[in-house]
């Protein structure tokens, strides 16, 4: 764990040093008038995106903030990332450090660096499919009962987390909570795309052999990157649109209760128990004009029947009625 926060701390540092290189390079300013520091990273990303100096992708942004998320977890909490994982994130953030050097300075990382530093895996993988799959059945294995591995469980679940939010443009660090739903998630038996939607938004394009591999994010047909408005709360610079929201999240909440054969007012009980609202793949908040519409995907019709076979409805009613009470 420890190199693993050192090995992603060095190239989320290298690459915010090489975005405000990149910046001057191209006339900008990577400081604000009276401001005593330099511009952090989102600014150096958004910066980079800008038409005044565009030297990066939307997609080249996905690489960026994924490696940044992944750093701010490994400071801050208990993270593992497994070899596949972690060299998937270096040879993807080695490719785009390649590029950013090649396209602004005109200059070819492999001339100006020993190869022998060059990430290298005995076990790179093999896609991004079979990555995730692997990943998830380790985390299941870990939860096993019995195996008494629910910290290393969580540890492990949290690096996929971390990519899926980074990649639906939400710069948050899962808590407790949500890491303990995506985990009761897998243990029924939920499949990787269903876990995580963000990430299969996307694929991985590999060039090349030996030295020069080149590894890239890449959206899939079809699935735009938008551009997060700058100073919304706890967002990342770009993020993975779905082509059909409303496609997807096809449900209100009275729709969801007839689903689930419960009242609209028992479903938002059941809703606030199961913190449903914090899971991307169940629930988005999506705007139509200047109204916001609560809306829920498919997805949440088997996971709230689960919920009320495991715990009586009365039982769920009675303590959210409670939470109103004491709120009050």
């Amino acid at each position: 764990m420890l190199l693993c926060y050192f090995g992603i701390s060095i190239l989320d540092h290298s690459f915010e040093m090489i975005l405000k290189a990149a910046i001057l390079h191209r006339g900008g300013k990577i400081r604000e008038a009276r401001d005593k520091q330099t511009i952090g990273f989102d600014s150096c990303v958004r910066r980079s995106l800008s038409d005044d100096f565009r030297f990066l992708t939307k997609e080249q942004a996905l690489t960026l903030q994924t490696i940044n998320s992944l750093r701010d977890a490994a400071q801050h909490h208990i993270l593992d990332i497994s070899e596949n994982l972690l060299y998937l994130h270096a040879q993807a953030g080695l490719t785009l450090f390649r590029d950013i050097l090649k396209s602004v300075f005109n200059k070819d990382l492999i001339d100006e660096m020993p190869v022998r530093v060059l990430p290298i895996s005995t076990s790179p993988p093999t896609s991004l499919n079979a990555l995730f799959d692997h990943e998830v059945e380790e985390v299941k294995r870990l939860l096993n009962p019995g195996s008494r591995h629910q910290i290393e469980a969580s540890a492990r679940i949290r690096s996929l987390a971390i990519m899926e939010y980074a990649l639906q443009g939400e710069k948050i660090q899962p808590g407790i909570g949500q890491l303990r739903h995506l985990m009761k998630r897998i243990q029924g038996g939920e499949t990787w795309n269903q876990l995580f939607p963000g990430v299969a938004s996307i694929s991985l394009v590999t060039e090349g052999i030996g030295p020069a591999l080149s590894l890239r994010i890449s959206k899939n047909e079809g699935i735009p990157i938008q551009l997060v408005p700058e100073g919304t709360p706890g967002a990342t610079v770009v993020a993975v649109k779905r082509v059909d929201e409303l496609g997807f999240y096809n449900l209100g909440r009275d729709q969801l209760a007839e689903k689930v054969g419960l009242t609209g007012p028992k479903t938002t009980a059941v809703i606030w128990k199961i913190d449903l609202k914090s899971d991307p793949s169940y629930y988005k908040k999506i705007t139509v004009g200047n109204t916001k519409f609560d809306r829920y995907s498919q997805n949440a019709i088997p996971h709230i029947k689960e919920v009320i076979t495991k715990t009586p409805i009365e039982e769920i009613w009675k303590n959210y009625k409670s939470r109103i009470v004491t709120e009050n």
